[in-house]
């Protein structure tokens, strides 16, 4: 009698998306992931396939050592040192990224690919380029300002157990999405790295992965996660990006967002504690580069000490040889460091000053570059200090996006510079006027508070402007303008430096007020 094999049954469930989950290698999704990758990525994520530490997840399909010998384009290795010698002579010969795509996906694992092997070629995608993410830091502040003032946990930074910290993210998970957590230490920043995959099904088995492949692009989401190291930030990555990977078409952005914001709504929940409670709040610091957001939202020094105020931070390195300014003590060195000084202790200033330049004029007379080369020293010197360290071409933090809008008031009409001799008499005035006009407005407050709120609104008059600068490394760009005298560097205003440490917000009196809502 013929026994019929019973239909499998998939039935819904709260668990997560186990790591051991394979998708056929004819799987949509698995050959979009693989192909985004080069052939070195490619040859280098497959030799962590086969490392003896993966093998519960992404061991290859093997040969026993009874079969028969196998004729197949591509014949299964017997051993895992096997398997290593030929993509070890793969990356000695040459060859095509396909090769080794089909070699991966119809030879040595035809039977499928695991989630856990999937995730580790994603993230090998983010470290082959670090620019394919948008991040955005978000700080862990506490819900209420009672709790903070009872358990002093207004700067403290919550307690972070990645075990912990995933289930309690999966609790926090509706159960009619499954979502599968790949945690990942930055082999050179200090952070750690989720990706979080979401899946709408409520089904968690190969079984329903595989009969869903139609919608399974649609239906599939992925976002990053990074936790700094000891610091009351995480960096997710945006939802402008949802479109630019293989998960999502444009036109289901709207349901990227609401997935995310799942996720979003989960990560204070899964930090918080019984008495203890934490939100997320926007920083507005957003950039492509994690070294740049982890410049400004890390565990170092530099958080409110950018631009020109690193040297109030410095404790390391040549910066820190010279004079703190918040040393009180009075020190002698033999030398003073100085970019400007050779190594022969030669002053590469007065030599080139010295110097004159000879250039031909338009006559054939030679004329004097003298004047310029000292100009271009100064504006050398006074971008020096009102950078600092920081805004370099070359340093790998570049903020590509800075947003403000001038809410300054409008000068008065009705004071005329002609009848002003110089600008110190005008300074002069100017500060003359506005100690009546506060006091004025102390004594008219202290009567009618309201009324007077009112009347100064009504009174001036300031415009809306909105300044966008865009570009690979907006505050480089800034410091080689100050550098070619095109920005007078030293009436520039602080925001310019990248100081603030954030690159959208509303400016009013030439400061930060508040951040931007855009």
């Amino acid at each position: 009698m013929n026994k019929t094999r019973p239909p499998r049954i998939s039935y819904p469930t709260t668990f997560p998306l186990p790591s051991t989950t394979l998708l056929p290698s004819s799987h949509p999704i698995v050959r979009r992931i693989l192909n985004r990758l080069t052939r070195p990525a490619l040859l280098t994520l497959a030799l962590d396939w086969l490392s003896d530490i993966n093998q519960l997840t992404t061991a290859p399909f093997l040969r026993e050592p009874l079969d028969d010998i196998s004729y197949d384009l591509f014949p299964p290795s017997s051993s895992l040192e096997q398997l290593r010698g030929v993509y070890n002579g793969l990356e000695r010969q040459g060859g095509t990224k396909r090769d080794v795509i089909e070699r991966i996906l119809e030879g040595d694992w035809r039977h499928g690919v695991s989630l856990y092997a999937l995730a580790m070629a994603d993230m090998q995608f983010l470290y082959s380029h670090p620019s394919s993410q948008n991040w955005l830091a978000w700080e862990i502040s506490p819900l209420s300002l009672s709790s903070s003032a009872m358990l002093k946990i207004e700067r403290a930074v919550p307690s972070f157990h990645p075990s912990v910290f995933l289930r309690n993210m999966q609790l926090e998970c509706l159960p009619d999405i499954k979502v599968h957590f790949n945690i990942d230490r930055h082999d050179k920043l200090p952070l750690l790295i989720l990706r979080v995959w979401i899946l709408e099904t409520p089904y968690n088995s190969s079984f329903s992965l595989v009969h869903t492949a139609g919608n399974f692009l649609n239906n599939s989401r992925v976002f990053y996660i990074a936790f700094p190291d000891f610091s009351p930030y995480v960096f997710i990555s945006s939802s402008k990006t949802f479109s630019k990977t293989p998960y999502s078409p444009v036109s289901k952005a709207g349901e990227s967002r609401s997935l995310r914001k799942i996720i979003m709504d989960a990560i204070p929940k899964a930090y918080s504690k019984p008495g203890e409670r934490y939100r997320l709040r926007n920083t507005k610091l957003s950039a492509k580069s994690l070294e740049a957001i982890i410049e400004h939202r890390g565990n170092g020094r530099m958080n409110a000490a950018s631009a020109a105020w690193a040297t109030y931070a410095e404790t390391e390195g040549s910066e820190a040889l010279k004079d703190n300014p918040l040393d009180t003590s009075f020190k002698t060195y033999p030398y003073e460091y100085d970019d400007d000084y050779d190594d022969h202790g030669g002053d590469i200033s007065f030599n080139k000053t010295k110097s004159t330049l000879k250039v031909k004029t338009t006559n054939g007379r030679p004329r004097s570059n003298k004047i310029e080369s000292e100009t271009t020293l100064l504006n050398k010197k006074v971008a020096k200090v009102r950078f600092g360290r920081s805004a370099l071409p070359d340093d790998g933090k570049g903020i590509e996006r800075l947003y403000v809008r001038i809410e300054d008031p409008f000068p008065n009409p009705s004071t005329s510079l002609a009848g002003l001799n110089s600008r110190h008499q005008f300074n002069n005035q100017k500060t003359v006027r506005d100690i009546n006009d506060r006091s004025a407005n102390i004594s008219k407050f202290q009567k009618n508070p309201n009324k007077v709120k009112e009347r100064t609104g009504n009174e001036t008059w300031r415009p809306e402007i909105s300044v966008i600068f865009a570009g690979s490394h907006i505050f480089a760009g800034i410091r080689e303008l100050v550098e070619c005298n095109i920005i007078d560097g030293l009436r520039m205003p602080g925001w310019m430096t990248g100081e603030e440490g954030i690159n959208e917000g509303i400016i009013r009196n030439g400061r930060f007020t508040k951040q931007a809502k855009c």
